[in-house]
């Protein structure tokens, strides 16, 4: 398997970091923009879309500013890839931004940037800030 390429996307995102945290930490949260439905069981979320389902194991987070998780797949690959969601508030202007880190196959980057940009959209639609 070849190797992933590390990459990082910045999406400005009209609302408090508080609320944006649930939306990015929370099972409920998760299954309102990421999947159409997300479980978890302690540090074991299984993210399910259509007729497909992946667990990601939650690797670290810090409340109300970043979340990180690890594809199970990955990690039985021995893979040490990950993608994580970060809260980023300017200092002076206080716009917040969510800073995404995720990993893809060098011929798939633009077509993962794209993935997200969706559903960063759809992110934004339920928090009305679209």
């Amino acid at each position: 398997m070849s190797e992933k390429t590390k990459y990082e996307l910045e999406f400005v995102v009209q609302s408090s970091p508080q609320l944006l945290y649930q939306y990015i930490s929370t099972p409920s949260g998760l299954s309102e923009w990421f999947a159409d439905n997300v479980n978890s069981r302690g540090e074991l979320f299984t993210f399910i879309w259509d007729d497909s389902e992946e667990e990601a194991k939650l690797l670290s987070k810090k409340s109300g500013e970043r979340i990180k998780f690890r594809w199970v797949a990955d990690e039985d690959d021995g893979n040490d890839y990950f993608f994580e969601l970060r809260i980023q508030v300017d200092e002076i202007t206080k716009d917040v931004s969510l800073m995404i880190t995720d990993y893809s196959e060098d011929d798939e980057i633009e077509e993962s940037k794209m993935l997200w940009d969706n559903m960063i959209s759809n992110l934004k639609q339920v928090l009305g800030s679209a």
